[in-house]
């Protein structure tokens, strides 16, 4: 019976260690995951405002305005910056937040180009308490944009397209807004790639410290029930 329970114990030994290691390889994770960038919501926002402004662009400014590039290259850069932001997350997270930034400040020059092009042709830019706002709104948030926004806005004149996208682009703003809180507030807790490394190798190091102590008490205690029973 005491060697079974011996043998028990020795199992029940390699067990925990072999757990322990298990842990241990867990914790010496630093890259952080993310989802794929083409599943964030804002991605998704600012695709369509870039296609939206595409086609806005081409059918109601003047070819060799100035103002086509410079829509254009705005409306792609909300979205370009997104996804590399994204995509950079993994190993440097100042390159996320400038990135992520960028984005925002892209998507606002894109905003004054819209409210630009309403006053100077005295258009409505429709605030409130316009009876369209509230509608305009609710299918800017809706799932259904998606799906039948690049039939819709031939649909629509040039006061329609503009505050469809200034709806878009509020929204997408708004949501960048709150990601870079996230992100910060994850700096400030987590701290950038380096502090990660430098700790997970801490933790990887007291690891392998724990787990020689264990086989070394387990050898010992193993020892002495042996020379018990010899005795």
């Amino acid at each position: 019976m005491n060697q079974n329970n011996q043998n028990y114990q020795n199992n029940q030994s390699a067990q925990n260690i072999r757990s322990n290691q298990d842990d241990q390889n867990q914790k010496i994770t630093f890259l952080p995951q993310h989802g794929h960038y083409r599943h964030l919501r804002v991605y998704q926002v600012t695709e369509m405002i870039y296609d939206i402004t595409f086609y806005f662009t081409q059918h109601y400014l003047q070819k060799g305005d100035r103002t086509i590039d410079q829509m254009v290259q705005a409306a792609r850069s909300g979205k370009q910056n997104i996804a590399e932001g994204n995509q950079a997350a993994a190993t440097s997270s100042e390159t996320e937040i400038k990135l992520t930034n960028v984005a925002k400040a892209s998507l606002e020059e894109l905003l004054d180009d819209y409210e630009d092009y309403l006053r100077v042709r005295n258009l409505e830019q429709w605030g409130n308490l316009h009876p369209r706002y509230e509608k305009m709104r609710q299918y800017a948030r809706s799932e259904q944009i998606k799906k039948d926004y690049a039939e819709k806005i031939q649909r629509m004149n040039d006061e329609e397209i503009a505050n469809l996208s200034i709806t878009l682009i509020h929204q997408a703003m708004y949501m960048l807004h709150k990601l870079l809180v996230t992100m910060q507030d994850r700096f400030v807790k987590e701290g950038g790639i380096k502090e990660r490394m430098f700790q997970s190798r801490i933790n990887y190091r007291n690891g392998q410290n724990n787990q020689n102590n264990q086989r070394n008490q387990s050898s010992q205690s193993s020892q002495n029930n042996q020379n018990n029973q010899n005795h």
